[in-house]
């Protein structure tokens, strides 16, 4: 890392580092001493040099002098010390007298290294107080758990949509309700489980408050015509919404008009939340960290060939793979070989939220559409209008006359929103911070790189690191697999129980055999998977996959979101009267049900089975949880630290 500062008096000079972030920079030398200094961030090494480049003439009287450039190697030049460079014969004095300060001094804005960062270790022993009262409470134990001895206690989702956002709310009061919330240390989100868990975390202490009042406000959310999200009042608000982002520096996508219309969908004003601000959620431990996933696609390659782990959570933004993190309210921010260079505001979570959930942008003309019921709508706010004028009795004419249209060209708005929404890029391009690294040939071999070598270029580090990759082009995790585990299975975090909450469409399995496999192949300890072919047909509530001899893989518990038990009872042990067997009635698997992913507006009726259902799911099976739990804490005791 080389920051150049350049300090010239008395002439206007071009400086140039080719290969630096910056390229050419210009000083005014007739301005303010303070403005004369400029800044390069390069690396060094024999070809890197410094030019700097005089005027194309300079005049003396009536005799012209040709410019010349000045060129000095970077690495020649002492670090931190003041160099005076005369200038050649046949320039006049008074350009004599360069001053070139040389800098590598500083800490990087990016943090190398696979460990946690300080923040979430601090939560976690803060977190493991509230784990391990509440455990004793539940396994009834006679003496406190030392912090050694708790546990780490994780959940993991699939997306779906507005069917995983409610879905989740169900499972959370079930855990609620059956005091297991404290248990959980790190809830792992993707695409519609985002959306609740965004909405959740704007309150300090949302896990410590009954979890119903939550769930009223979400049913009004999903119950409500999303018309609305597309009147006059909300186009006008998304088009300088989004112009002022673009004003601010961001780049702006089909993405973002997705994040807006889910801001709309989930909200009855502007959410000024930012990721960073979910921090006084957890500063305390008082709920579990919130850790959201996306991928890092190339250009060129499928997501099958190439994908990178990305994690979320209000202290850092990580890739997995390089062990490299910033700060989460620098996410955005362009950076390079680790120093913050430009720093723009921190981007609201509802464009987070668009990009996590980028799969559904997909489908989103869809859901234009079917919000308005039809396809004048789309024709009325992006398409140029032609009437015939003879339709408008003020205006008819003669009807032996000719045909007359009358032409109204689209206006800035609908014309804006037109490029937007018919380019439709399904990519969301954010400030690649790691731009300008260069790996070391070893870092190859390092165990956190090796865990997450999984794409078809890892052993070309060049094209890992190309220079052309200024952009990270990130997507929901559902374009490889709807999941949410990698991050959760950093060696670092420890976690002994992970509950798998489903609620993906279409096979409940296919998630979960998907990750297995991946996860073997990285060689990260994890249970088997062994489901019987009988099961697969007719699921069952929960399932337990252990390993008893590999003690670091963790116990994993798969709730599948099935309507099994619930059919006849409508709370454990508890069957429904004839009058309520309708009550048990939730399709949650055929293609005729009301709660597809494409659906985002669901009835009263349907949101509440839907939360009863997986409210139900999670209550149904408190003693398989609880056995899990009992079992953590033993194989806890049992190692050595």
């Amino acid at each position: 890392m080389c920051n150049e500062g350049c300090l010239i008096a008395d002439l206007e000079l071009t400086f140039t580092v080719k290969g630096s972030h910056e390229g050419s920079q210009k000083i005014l030398l007739d301005s303010d001493p303070s403005l004369r200094i400029i800044v390069f961030h390069c690396v060094i090494n024999e070809q890197t040099r410094l030019d700097v480049t005089l005027p194309e003439e300079l005049a003396d009287g009536n005799e012209t002098v040709k410019s010349g450039v000045l060129s000095f190697p970077l690495n020649s030049l002492p670090v931190q010390k003041e160099i005076i460079v005369e200038e050649e014969a046949g320039v006049v004095n008074k350009y004599n007298n360069r001053k070139i300060i040389a800098n590598l001094s500083g800490d990087l804005d990016v943090r190398l290294g696979f460990n946690l960062c300080m923040e979430e270790q601090e939560f976690l022993r803060k977190r493991k107080k509230y784990v391990a009262a509440a455990l004793k409470k539940i396994l009834h134990l006679e003496e406190d758990l030392k912090e050694h001895e708790v546990p780490v206690v994780a959940i993991t989702t699939t997306g779906g949509g507005t069917r995983s956002l409610t879905a989740m709310y169900g499972s959370l009061l079930g855990l609620q309700k059956l005091n297991l919330l404290d248990c959980i240390s790190y809830i792992g989100g993707l695409s519609g489980t985002t959306w609740t868990m965004a909405n959740l975390y704007e309150d300090a202490n949302w896990s410590q408050k009954y979890l119903e009042d939550a769930i009223k406000e979400a049913r009004k959310q999903v119950t409500k015509s999303k018309i609305c999200c597309f009147s006059l009042d909300c186009l006008k608000y998304y088009y300088e919404d989004l112009k002022e982002r673009t004003k601010e520096g961001h780049n702006t996508s089909f993405i973002d008009l997705w994040g807006l219309v889910i801001e709309s969908m989930l909200h009855d004003k502007k959410d000024e939340h930012r990721l960073s601000d979910q921090r006084q959620t957890v500063d305390n431990g008082q709920n579990p960290l919130p850790i959201y996933v996306a991928i890092n696609l190339k250009s060129g390659y499928s997501a099958q060939a190439f994908r990178e782990w990305l994690e979320f959570t209000p202290y850092e933004v990580g890739l997995l793979k390089y062990g490299a993190s910033i700060r989460a309210e620098h996410f955005g921010s362009e950076f390079f070989m680790g120093r913050l260079v430009k720093r723009l505001s921190e981007t609201r979570i509802c464009y987070m939220q668009g990009m996590w959930s980028s799969i559904f942008s997909i489908d989103v003309m869809y859901v234009w559409n079917l919000a308005a019921d039809s396809e004048d709508f789309w024709c009325r706010w992006t398409r140029d209008r032609v009437t015939d004028i003879a339709e408008e009795p003020f205006l008819s004419m003669n009807p032996y006359e000719v045909d007359t249209c009358l032409f109204t060209p689209s206006s800035v708005l609908s014309s804006a929103l037109r490029d937007v929404l018919t380019g439709r890029p399904t990519i969301a391009q954010y400030p690649n911070f790691i731009r300008g690294f260069q790996m070391h040939s070893k870092y190859l071999e390092s165990e956190g790189f090796s865990t997450w070598k999984d794409t078809v270029i890892d052993s070309f580090p060049n094209k890992l690191m190309e220079t052309a990759d200024d952009e990270l082009s990130l997507v929901d995790t559902g374009f490889f697999i709807n999941t949410s585990y990698p991050p959760l299975l950093r060696s670092k975090r420890e976690v002994d129980v992970i509950l798998h909450l489903n609620y993906s469409g279409g096979s409940q399995t296919l998630p979960l055999d998907q990750i297995a496999k991946y996860i073997s192949g990285q060689g990260i300890p994890f249970p088997k998977i062994e489901i019987s072919e009988e099961d697969r047909e007719n699921l069952k509530e929960c399932y337990v996959f252990e390993d008893a001899d590999s003690p670091q893989a963790p116990t994993v518990l798969f709730f599948p979101l099935v309507n099994d038990t619930f059919k006849k009872y409508k709370a454990p042990g508890v069957e429904r009267t004839p009058e309520e067997m309708a009550e048990g009635k939730v399709d949650v698997s055929t293609i005729l049900s009301p709660f597809t992913t494409r659906e985002v507006c669901f009835s009263e009726e349907n949101f509440d089975k839907l939360v009863k259902l997986t409210d139900y799911n999670v209550l149904n099976n408190e003693k398989l949880i609880i056995r899990a739990l009992r079992l953590a804490v033993a194989r806890r005791k049992q190692r050595k630290y």
